[in-house]
C-alpha cells in the first residue's frame, strides 16, 4: 500500500548522461530531468540538440525513472518536454535504425520497451504536449493514459516518409487511440494533424492554452493521486488487457511479418534511411 504521508517534499533528479561526453562547465548533459512532488512524478525530455529523439540512451533514462517511480509508489506521472518546446519529440533516432536486412522495429527496439513500460506502469501516465510529435513519439504519447495538449501540438505518423514498415503492436496502439480511417490517413499521408482536430477526434483528452498546460495537467495529476491507487492500478491493467484483446492466428502473424520483411529488405527502405542522413528528399521506386 502507498503511505498516505509519502511525498511531503519534492526532489529533482537528472538521468541519462550521454556516454563519453565531456563535461560542460563542470556539468554533464542529462537527457531527461525528473522530479517528484507529493505523489506526482514528472519526467521531462531534455535533449534539444536531437529534438528529444527517442534514442536508446534517452529511452533507458525514462525506463530507469519509471522503475524508480514505481518503487517509490508514485500515483501519477507527467511526461513532458521543456516549456515552449517547438518539437516535443522527433520520434525514433533514425541514426540507430539498421540500414537494411534487419527488422528496424523488433521486440527489443527501445521504442517497444518504452511503450510497454508506459502501458504496464501501475499508475496513470499523463502526456503534456506542446510542439510537434513525430513518428514513433506519436505511439509513445498514444500509449499514455491521458493526453493534454496546447494549441501548438501536432501529431505526424511518419514511417512512410522513411520507407519504414511499422509493426503490429504499434499499429494496435494507433487503433486504440484513433479510428481506422484516421490511422490510415495519418499513416498514408504522413501529414501532421492539429491539436484542435486531435481533440475533436477524441485522440487527446483536453486542449488548453499554452499558459494553462502546466497548471491544468498537474491539477489533473493531483486529482488522480488523491484517489485509491490499488483501484486505479487494477482498472488500468484491466483496460490494457481489454484493449489488447485482438487475437491473431500464427499463420496471419507470419503473413504480416513476411510483408514487413519485404519492406525492410527493399531498396526503398535503404533509400529512405540514406536520404534522411543526407538531409535530402528520398526517391522511392517501389522496390
Amino acid at each position: 500500500m502507498v503511505d498516505p504521508s509519502y511525498g511531503s517534499g519534492s526532489s529533482v533528479r537528472q538521468f541519462g548522461y550521454i556516454a563519453g561526453l565531456a563535461a560542460v562547465g563542470g556539468l554533464h548533459l542529462a537527457l531527461i530531468e525528473t522530479k517528484t512532488d507529493a505523489a506526482v512524478g514528472t519526467i521531462t525530455l531534455h535533449h534539444p540538440k536531437k529534438r528529444n529523439a527517442l534514442s536508446s540512451q534517452l529511452v533507458d533514462a525514462i525506463l530507469e525513472s519509471l522503475t524508480l517511480f514505481s518503487r517509490e509508489q508514485i500515483r501519477a506521472v507527467v511526461l513532458r518536454a521543456k516549456p515552449g518546446a517547438k518539437v516535443w519529440s522527433a520520434g525514433h533516432d533514425v541514426d540507430e535504425l539498421p540500414r537494411g536486412r534487419r527488422d528496424p522495429l523488433g521486440w527489443d527496439d527501445p521504442l517497444r520497451s518504452l511503450v510497454r513500460s508506459i502501458e504496464e506502469f501501475p499508475a496513470p501516465v499523463i502526456a503534456a504536449i506542446e510542439g510537434g510529435v513525430w513518428g514513433g513519439a506519436c505511439e509513445v504519447v498514444f500509449a499514455c493514459d491521458l493526453i493534454v495538449v496546447a494549441p501548438t501540438a501536432t501529431f505526424a505518423v511518419t514511417p512512410a516518409k522513411l520507407g519504414v514498415p511499422y509493426n503490429v503492436s504499434g499499429m494496435l496502439t494507433f487503433l486504440n487511440a484513433c479510428s481506422l480511417r484516421t490511422v490510415k490517413e495519418m499513416a498514408f499521408t504522413a501529414k501532421p494533424i492539429t491539436a484542435e482536430r486531435a481533440e475533436r477526434l477524441g485522440i487527446v483528452n483536453h486542449m488548453v492554452s499554452a499558459e494553462e498546460l502546466e497548471p491544468f495537467t498537474y491539477s489533473l495529476a493531483r486529482e488522480i493521486a488523491e484517489n485509491a491507487p490499488l483501484s486505479i492500478a487494477v482498472m488500468k491493467e484491466q483496460l490494457r488487457m481489454l484493449a489488447g484483446a485482438h487475437p491473431m492466428s500464427p499463420r496471419r502473424f507470419e503473413r504480416v511479418q513476411g510483408l514487413r520483411r519485404i519492406v525492410y529488405d527493399s531498396e526503398d527502405y535503404a533509400e529512405g534511411i540514406r536520404a534522411f542522413r543526407e538531409k535530402r528528399k528520398p526517391k522511392f521506386l517501389g522496390r
